[in-house]
This record gives C-alpha cells, structure tokens and sequence, in this order.
C-alpha cells in the first residue's frame, strides 16, 4: 500500500492566514486547520491542492512553494502544506463550520488540529515576510 498525502493550502492575504474550523471528525470537529485534503491517485499536489480548495471554499488558487517540512499523520499518510494565492473568488466555509482571518501574532492562541502546530514557525515567517 503507498503512502497516502494530504495537501493543505497556507492562504495569505496581506498580513492574514485564512483558517478552516473543521466540522468533523467528533475528535477534531471545532479546531482549526489550514484547509486541503487527500491527494488522489494519479494527481500531482498542486492539481489536489486546487481542487480541494474549490470543493471546500469556492476559491481559485494558485499553489506556489511548500511551507515547512512534511509531518506525519500516522504511518501511511503524510501531511504536506503549501502557500497558495487567491486569483478568484471569495472564500466560503463549505465544508467547514467557519473560516476566520488570522494575524502572526494570534496564531499562538488558535485551537489547531495537532498535525498543523508543526507550521506555526513557518506560518509565523511568512505572515511576517509578506
């Protein structure tokens, strides 16, 4: 069996990091993540990456570079982030209970999923760089 990836979408506009508060699992419902999902068989991260965002925001993005090192989910699936540009579109919580607008210097004090803490560093240098 191969290794399964999840792709997740660093959204940065101006100052801010667009956010998803996940409706489910029971375990993970009502913490926050950076929105992506599962790469399908056969698609590249990027191709996953912009489709995931449109199913879940109603957004088009634009993937450029990875943000911070892979983390592990567990031992066949590996969480993988990017920074993504908006190029249309207004983002919509779809598949979440809600999207917020977050600054450097609140990162600190959302409810992450754990697997995304890992980012914060990364999230935390490319807010402040712009």
């Amino acid at each position: 069996m191969s290794e399964q990836i999840v792709v997740a979408g660093a959204l940065i506009s101006g100052a801010c990091l667009l956010v998803a508060q996940r409706a489910r699992p029971p375990e993970l419902a009502g913490l926050w993540e950076l929105p992506g999902g599962k790469v399908a068989p056969g698609e590249s991260d990027a191709d996953a990456l912009i489709r995931e965002l449109a199913e879940e925001l109603g957004v088009e993005v634009t993937v450029g570079p990875r943000l911070g090192a892979d983390v592990a989910l567990n031992s066949a699936m590996t969480l993988r982030a990017y920074r993504v540009s908006l190029t249309a579109g207004s983002p919509h919580p779809h598949d979440h209970r809600a999207l917020r607008w977050v600054r450097a210097d609140e990162l600190d004090r959302v409810a992450w999923v754990p697997a995304d803490r890992a980012w914060l560093p990364d999230l935390s240098a490319a807010l402040r760089t712009g």
